[in-house]
């Protein structure tokens, strides 16, 4: 089954870090694949966390996790990482990961091919 596999989710307090993984499976970030994290808090609206892409390992943040938040990619394992520090509690939620073929991570509309099933990330206070 071709899919995205999520790991690294978990508990941390306020300043702590924490590290995810999105891992395809059934095929590869060979080629030109944009990868997305994004994560949606109860109540709140899905946000772009941030994007890589697996050509030329680019990366674009948002706002509110840049010098946070570092996303990487290891094309020799076709999976990406985001390591979060200084992690605060507004940036609990549901993280998910995404993935598209030839789509730049400037692109305002998307519709990925595959998502991951989500790892939930809590930051306590």
């Amino acid at each position: 089954e071709v899919q995205l596999v999520e790991s690294g989710g978990g508990l941390v307090q306020a300043g702590g870090s924490l590290s995810l993984s999105c891992a395809a499976s059934g095929f590869t970030f060979n080629g030109d694949w944009t990868i997305r994290w994004f994560r949606q808090a109860p109540g709140k609206e899905r946000e772009g966390v941030s994007c890589i892409t697996s050509e030329h390992a680019i990366t674009v943040y948002a706002d509110s996790v840049k010098a946070r938040f570092t996303m990487s990619i290891d094309k020799s394992k076709s999976t990406v990482y985001l390591q979060m520090n200084s992690l605060e509690p507004e940036d609990t939620a549901v993280y998910y990961c995404a993935a598209d073929y030839y789509s730049d991570c400037w692109d305002k509309e998307v519709n990925f091919e595959f998502w991951g099933q989500g790892t939930q990330v809590t930051v306590s206070s």
